[in-house]
């Protein structure tokens, strides 16, 4: 083991979802620690931006867009990352959708199926084709970043509650079939953050002030408290750690 349990120096990792936010925050902090990071997400422009402020800042990082509610997009992702690195060490499972706000009753076709293919059906075939390329190279590390509502439903978030409660099974299905092949399977659950994705609860102050009740921080988190959590669970720091579900939620989960 390292001297060092937080060295990611010659891994390669993926992170979904990495043009901003929580997924931009953990794709920065990999590199800082050494990582080869894959930035990705539905918009080559917004990888790009990413790429280009790890690389000034001395760290190493490509872009590879990729929409993972589509999946020829993820048969080409994981054919360019196995073509150019042959490898795979870390997966962050970050991307997510929330298209429908409202009363679960009033969930149309649409927005479930969409909420459905990327939150689920996502996940579990980039969780599928990144766990065959950590199986050929000797086991790695996947985090799925879930939710505090996959286990307390959120108001007017009905499906995509399911779906986040649908990723923490994923998840300990995922770390209790690939464990005697070393690789590793987590998740992190955020709590209420400020990002663009969140804009409908932490942007409108009752339904903020209202969240804000059940949480004895008594504030929401920034982007970057989430990726320190991401980084102790891919790193040799947490070599006997599979199947965990981290909350990273200002203590809401005890309220």
């Amino acid at each position: 083991m390292s001297s060092n349990l937080f060295d990611l120096s010659g891994k390669v990792a993926l992170v979904t979802g990495a043009s901003r936010g929580i997924g931009e925050e953990i794709a920065k902090l990999l590199a800082q620690h050494g990582a080869h990071v894959i930035v990705s997400s539905r918009k080559l422009e917004g990888c790009e931006k990413v790429v280009n402020e790890i690389k000034e800042a001395g760290f190493s990082a490509q872009a590879i867009p990729c929409h993972i509610g589509d999946m020829d997009q993820i048969g080409s992702l994981f054919e360019q990352i196995s073509s150019e690195h042959g490898k795979l060490d870390i997966l962050i499972n970050n991307a997510a959708t929330n298209p429908f706000f409202g009363h679960i009753l009033d969930t149309d076709l649409s927005a479930f199926k969409k909420t459905v293919d990327v939150n689920i059906q996502g996940y579990f075939f980039m969780c599928v084709e990144g766990g065959k390329l950590m199986k050929k190279n000797g086991g790695g590390s996947i985090v799925n970043v879930a939710s505090v509502n996959g286990v307390i439903p959120g108001s007017m978030q009905g499906i995509y509650s399911i779906t986040k409660a649908s990723v923490i099974s994923m998840t300990k299905c995922f770390a209790k079939e690939c464990a005697q092949m070393n690789i590793r399977v987590n998740a992190l659950l955020p709590g209420a953050t400020d990002t663009k994705f969140a804009a409908t609860l932490v942007k409108n102050p009752a339904i903020l002030e209202k969240a804000l009740e059940h949480i004895p921080m008594k504030r929401v988190a920034t982007p970057d408290e989430m990726s320190g959590t991401v980084l102790y669970l891919v790193s040799d720091a947490a070599s006997y750690t599979t199947g965990a579900c981290i909350n990273v939620d200002g203590g809401y989960l005890l309220a």
